[in-house]
């Protein structure tokens, strides 16, 4: 490849061979060497030509791919993201750092982080979880590192069923796929059920690797806006006519980043469009659990009476727990399961033990009740210092549920100097630009209270109020 011709990899230095080679992927990407959709160079003959293993250069495929940078293609190759870069762009005009924990709090100066959604770690159930995996150990001996089904772990797969029939939500053993993730489940669904030239119909604002994702597999997303009870269904209806979606991916319960709920009318009205359009939900289950007033609230797949869902969920309050399940129509299941193999998408097997016999001895009950009595309060902190400093500034509505804040600025400010001046003062949010190609959301961001203490709340929501007076000034 042309573009390696200068390139010189350094054998003493501490950054391991794999990121050397992907950061130097990253700078040709950065700089429009390597424009989107670009294919990368084959493995072998790249390994040739920097004179390193392939398994090293199948490493740096999987670490860009990982960042979002590049995607894959099966029996093709591997192609530079066309929508990650516009993202990387808006970080590098605000000069933020990237939003992952690692980066967060890899900075030398420690950061007021209201960007992340990641839970800390003191929240994780060390001993309990330590107790689970022993009792496994025990129990399975060499055992417990086997991994059978190819669709996870049998007694785990019953075990989640008796727990959704809890939640209302009826579906067998043989419809649920175990997954390391909520993102890895919708990038395998995207690779066994989507077709190149699809129209997937996604909430504005939403995540931006959903939509790297769906773009990825060459899917064309319609923007569907969000209303305080969910998305606006007049504007989904107009759509449906015109393009016929495939899928309508949706986060009906504390959705990101608005924390919007959808109201039970609007959930039915949509099962009834998917029928009446013969089209198929996707429901992203998160922060369903996570609720501090008011019931749990019901899920999409619990009104489900077509087998018209389907339904991913996560645990995302298990801080660095990599787990989690999808619930697939009967309809579906004959081509979903038929794929192979399924590197990548299953969690380890003995985590997937663990967390089995974890949820037998009834500990991810008193764990949620823990977590959420923490973050309830985080909540309610958060809504009260926000009300006490920035109601002049801002509007937003308290979702009641989730790790975040939709805050909503009043006026206009310029927003890259907003941003800037935050992060001199060593405070991150999530910037609404991130979360949508458009404009619409630039004078919006996302105000985590996730892993930021009271005391931190109290300090950057002041930060927050004098950068905005001095704005105006």
């Amino acid at each position: 490849m042309k573009y390696f011709s200068s390139f010189c990899l350094d054998k003493c230095s501490n950054t391991p061979i794999y990121q050397q080679i992907g950061n130097y992927f990253y700078y040709l990407i950065e700089t429009n060497q390597l424009q989107p959709h670009s294919k990368l160079p084959p493995i072998r003959s790249l390994a040739n030509q920097l004179k390193v293993n392939t398994s090293t250069i199948v490493a740096t495929y999987k670490y860009l791919e990982n960042k979002g940078i590049v995607y894959s293609k099966v029996g093709s190759g591997t192609y530079v993201m066309p929508l990650s870069l516009k993202y990387f762009e808006k970080l590098k005009e605000i000069n933020l750092p990237s939003f992952s924990p690692t980066s967060l709090q890899s900075r030398e100066s420690p950061l007021l982080n209201f960007a992340s959604l990641t839970p800390p770690t003191h929240l994780f159930p060390v001993q309990d979880f330590k107790r689970a995996i022993n009792d496994v150990l025990d129990r399975d001996l060499g055992d417990a590192f086997s991994s059978e089904d190819p669709k996870g772990y049998v007694p785990l797969r019953e075990t989640l069923c008796q727990w959704m029939q809890r939640t209302q939500i009826n579906t067998s053993v043989d419809q649920i796929q175990i997954i390391s993730g909520i993102k890895e489940g919708i990038a395998f669904l995207s690779q066994t059920l989507l077709q190149c030239g699809d129209f997937i119909f996604v909430e504005t604002p939403t995540d931006p690797q959903i939509l790297a994702i769906f773009q990825s597999r060459g899917a064309k997303t319609v923007e569907i806006p969000m209303e305080k009870d969910g998305i606006d269904i007049c504007f989904l209806e107009t759509r449906l006519k015109a393009y016929r979606p495939k899928w309508v991916c949706l986060m009906p319960s504390y959705q990101n980043p608005t924390g919007v709920s959808y109201s039970i009318a609007k959930k039915r009205k949509i099962l009834e469009l998917a029928v009446q359009y013969e089209f198929y939900l996707i429901e992203l289950d998160l922060f369903c659990d996570l609720h501090y007033v008011g019931s749990r609230q019901l899920t999409l797949k619990a009104l489900d009476k077509s087998d018209r869902v389907i339904y991913i969920k996560g645990f995302p309050s298990m801080p660095g727990l990599r787990l989690g399940f999808v619930s697939i129509p009967n309809l579906l299941c004959s081509t979903f399961f038929s794929t192979q193999p399924r590197q990548g998408i299953l969690a380890s097997a003995l985590l997937q033990r663990s967390f089995e016999r974890y949820l037998s001895l009834g500990l991810w009950e008193i764990q949620l009740e823990k977590i959420t009595t923490f973050y309830q309060l985080q909540y309610q902190h958060s809504l009260q210092i926000l009300e006490m400093h920035l109601r002049e500034y801002i509007e937003y509505l308290p979702p009641g549920g989730g790790l975040g804040l939709w805050l909503q600025l009043k006026s206009s400010y310029p927003m890259e100097t907003f941003y800037n001046t935050l992060l001199q003062k060593q405070v991150v949010v999530a910037p609404g630009s991130l979360f949508s190609l458009s404009q619409d959301h630039q004078y919006s961001f996302r105000f985590s209270f996730s892993i930021a203490s009271p005391k931190e709340i109290d300090h950057g929501v002041k930060l927050i109020l004098e950068t905005m007076e001095d704005l105006i000034k």
